[in-house]
């Protein structure tokens, strides 16, 4: 079913938006909450709560993309889900190399200053990719987006794990 479809069955109330949602979605969103929460189970849970906020969140918005909007819903909830699991304990997880390694660039504040900050460090994200090649692009949204383990990507890719970090 089309996008456009799928919304205007969130706008007019239809149950029937959430098995459309599943069945175009559902993989994308299981994929991007297993490789955050390293769990299917967990994924799993995560791809109900994300259904459950496209139906509490579409109307009123109008997503203009509603793949990469199902799957920031997704990686939110996955990332929640994760900081509330692990809050008194660090392991050699995936996700905090991940967050380890954009430490730097996360704030978990919401002043005016940081949100200038923000908005300046997403023009210049937008700006370094644009200047990539695609495979180096693709490379930095599959480890920083969809927190792909570095193994995952290289054996992906072909390319070495030193290559990818």
């Amino acid at each position: 079913m089309e996008d456009e479809r799928i919304i205007e069955l969130y706008f007019s109330r239809s149950e029937e938006a959430i098995p459309e949602t599943e069945e175009k979605f559902g993989k994308l969103c299981v994929s991007i909450a297993k490789n955050i929460l390293g769990n299917e189970e967990d994924a799993k849970e995560c791809l109900n709560d994300t259904l459950l906020a496209l139906w509490n969140s579409i109307p009123p918005k109008r997503p203009e993309n509603l793949s990469a909007f199902v799957g920031k819903i997704s990686r939110n909830i996955a990332l929640n889900n994760f900081r509330k699991k692990n809050a008194e304990k660090r392991g050699g997880n995936e996700t905090f190399a991940v967050l380890d390694e954009i430490s730097e660039f996360i704030s978990g504040k919401e002043n005016p200053e940081e949100k200038i900050e923000e908005t300046e460090l997403i023009s210049e994200i937008n700006t370094f990719l644009a200047s990539l090649p695609k495979e180096k692009r693709k490379i930095f949204v599959a480890r920083y987006w969809f927190f792909e383990s570095a193994d995952e990507i290289s054996k992906r890719t072909g390319k070495s794990k030193i290559y990818i970090r």
